[in-house]
């Protein structure tokens, strides 16, 4: 269905993968193209074999209803049947979860535009090695037409190395100095009480732009919007407007989003999925706020495999660098973290662990105080954002703030994560 419908409109794609970072530069880059062209982006998880035919049929997941799919079938059949405006550019998000991942979605989906934040850990117990995992996400840029356009991480070695792989024009960008689109001159705008983001410089083609990004307070946001301003740039679009776009730039709920908490407590959700990569991208955060008390809950880190023990216990530095003077910890895998701060000289007044959210919560609202800092984080299964919801400003308001607020997601009860009995 997918096939017929992008040979009658043959639209732009971009394909974005990584294992973090996807879904924040989808929504930069949105905003960037949005400036000059009709955009359809990816909605919400829609990046695997039957989100991405969906966004480029332009209808929602019909769920266990087969009256619901039979309505996909009709607005696509209207799509097909009779001449509809059509988006001048899809940006899709490509999630890979197994091998052979990439390969399929690719058989249907003929990219013009390949865009590798960074690879990760992230599902490596299903391919063995992040080596693995790098092969299978630069499948992308390795199909990429003479005439696409490459656009990777230069701060990423894995995906840098993925140049040598495309007959494609190549755009690089980050922080690194060998980096076509460049970030310098970073500032992080803050007070004690209030954050206005940052502002940077940003270097291409011998000019020089300065850049505002007030509604981001993480470090690791700043790469979506070079990937994103990289694209504008390799589409000749006009620079001034790119900025001007991105000054909207804000991270989809449960990112590691600022968020108003009861008693003035100032929140961190970023409870939409976790890895030892983003992890410690948000103890960065934690350490560069000014707080009178940091405070860290951590949920566990799914999908590591063989290595989960030992990546869980191997955040002791970050977690000790952070700042934090508490920390829980929530799960079976995050007891190996546990372990090791008390080894590295906390003491047990400082870190608390527990086996799952719903015992968290409570133990959570006797231990926070106001004005705190707090970071949540946590993979999705561990439905960290639970603990987020009771602390807000107003609870009632969850659905504006947090990730995963359909009706049948928050109807459905925390079950253990299925590794949680596995012997890996």
């Amino acid at each position: 269905m997918a096939k017929v419908v992008l040979r009658k409109y043959r639209p732009q794609i971009i394909g974005i993968t990584g294992s973090v970072g996807k879904s924040s530069t989808k929504e930069a880059l949105a905003l960037v193209l949005g400036v000059g062209y009709d955009v359809r982006k990816a909605e919400g998880n829609y990046n695997n074999e039957i989100g991405i035919p969906l966004t480029v049929i332009g209808a929602k997941s019909g769920g266990n209803s087969a009256f619901a799919w039979f309505r996909v079938f009709l607005k696509w059949l209207f799509v097909v049947v009779f001449p509809v405006k059509y988006p001048d550019f899809l940006i899709l998000e490509i999630g890979i979860d197994r091998p052979g991942d990439m390969d399929y979605i690719l058989e249907f989906i003929p990219v013009n535009v390949g865009i590798t934040t960074l690879v990760s850990s992230s599902h490596v117990a299903y391919f063995g090695s992040v080596a693995n995992i790098a092969r299978e996400k630069e499948k992308l840029v390795a199909v990429l037409p003479e005439d696409g356009i490459a656009i990777l991480n230069a701060d990423d070695k894995r995906t840098l190395r993925m140049r040598d792989k495309t007959s494609a024009k190549v755009i690089t960008y980050g922080f690194s100095e060998e980096a076509d689109v460049r970030a310098d001159n970073l500032i992080f705008h803050r007070e004690a009480k209030r954050v206005e983001g940052f502002s940077l410089k940003v270097n291409f083609d011998g000019k020089t732009l300065p850049l505002r990004l007030p509604k981001l307070v993480a470090k690791h946001h700043i790469p979506a919007a070079l990937a994103a301003l990289s694209a504008g740039v390799a589409l000749k679009m006009n620079v001034v407007e790119i900025a001007t776009a991105l000054e909207d730039f804000e991270p989809l709920p449960g990112r590691l989003r600022l968020l108003p908490g009861r008693d003035n407590i100032i929140l961190l959700d970023d409870t939409y999925n976790s890895s030892p990569a983003s992890t410690r991208a948000a103890l960065d955060v934690v350490k560069d706020l000014l707080a009178p008390r940091k405070v860290v809950i951590l949920g566990d880190m799914l999908e590591l495999g063989e290595e989960s023990e030992k990546e869980h216990a191997a955040l002791v530095d970050a977690v000790k660098e952070s700042g934090a003077q508490i920390i829980i910890t929530v799960g079976k895998h995050m007891r190996a973290l546990h372990e090791a701060l008390l080894e590295s000289g906390f003491s047990r007044k400082q870190v608390l662990w527990l086996p799952d959210p719903l015992s968290a919560m409570e133990a959570v609202m006797n231990i926070v105080r106001a004005e705190d800092l707090i970071l949540i984080k946590g993979s999705r299964s561990m439905r960290m954002e639970l603990i987020t919801e009771q602390l807000l400003i107003d609870p009632r308001a969850a659905s504006a703030y947090l990730c995963c607020q359909s009706s049948e997601w928050r109807s459905r009860p925390f079950a253990a994560p299925e590794e949680w009995t596995e012997d890996f």
